[in-house]
């Protein structure tokens, strides 16, 4: 028996609804190219493959290699499922997502159940690859699902990250139980959809999260203190006034257009 190993976040998923659900919402079909993060003992990645779909299963503990081997002997032979064994995050994920097709219009989907300490590292990765995924079916801590999709109204610096390149919509809530082991939180299915770079160039969206990270700095301070850490507070004056914000602003109050207006026409940190 494989036990799951906490260093690596590892929850395996038990319920064949949630597994059902979870590959549903990917709208497959056998003309698309999922990758799949994390596949454990392959629950999930049976599911995907009985959708007709290519799957690229990126798994990072050895143990389980041998049983995916094993299970999916037949998919790998025939050329649906590559067994890949890694970390995610120690890979040249560019090199990757070009390699899964020499046809540059071939996109490709990401559907998984990750492991929860390193959900925004790999959201980010995604979403700012310069060949971006068609969408983002991920299981990830409840908690978080809520504040990526700004549930309570306030926005952070997650839920603007993840906005500023999707639509991300929740697909169901997922109680503790269905898991083993039982982990100590809720969980959540969300969909990232409408992926799209809505920067006009890699200055843009470098100036964009510098904005929005200094703004988020200091969550109690209001947004005109933060931003006076990167720009001179006559700058900031000015281009409240313009956009119309008003000078107690927070930074968990502005939306996401709110936010790209002001880094057009703030202009660049000066540190």
């Amino acid at each position: 028996m494989i036990f799951a190993k906490k260093s690596l976040g590892q929850n395996f998923l038990t319920s064949p609804r949630v597994v059902d659900a979870i590959a549903t919402a990917g709208n497959l079909s056998p003309k698309d190219t999922v990758i799949e993060i994390g596949p454990g003992k392959g629950v999930l990645t049976k599911a995907l493959l009985l959708s007709g779909a290519t799957v690229k299963a990126i798994e990072k503990d050895d143990r389980l290699i041998p049983i995916l081997e094993k299970e999916f002997s037949q998919e790998i032979a025939n050329g649906k499922l590559e067994l890949i064994h890694g970390d995610i995050m120690e890979m040249d994920v560019e090199k990757f997502v070009e390699a899964i097709s020499n046809n540059p219009s071939k996109t490709y989907k990401i559907i998984a159940n990750i492991p929860y300490y390193i959900t925004g590292a790999l959201i980010r990765v995604f979403l700012s690859a310069s060949k971006k995924p068609e969408e983002m079916i991920l299981m990830v801590q409840k908690e978080v699902a809520n504040r990526i999709i700004a549930r309570d109204g306030k926005e952070s610096l997650l839920s603007l990250s993840v906005k500023a390149y999707a639509k991300p919509e929740l697909v169901m809530n997922v109680s503790r139980g269905n898991f083993f082991p039982i982990p100590n939180v809720d969980s959540a299915v969300i969909r990232l959809a409408e992926i799209k770079n809505p920067f006009k160039d890699a200055e843009s969206e470098e100036r964009f999260f510098q904005i929005i990270k200094a703004g988020f700095a200091q969550k109690r301070k209001k947004l005109a203190k933060n931003l006076a850490t990167i720009f001179p507070k006559e700058t900031i004056t000015k281009i409240f006034q313009e956009i119309g914000l008003e000078e107690n602003v927070r930074a968990e109050d502005m939306n996401l257009r709110t936010w790209i207006s002001m880094t057009e026409k703030i202009g660049q940190p000066y540190r």
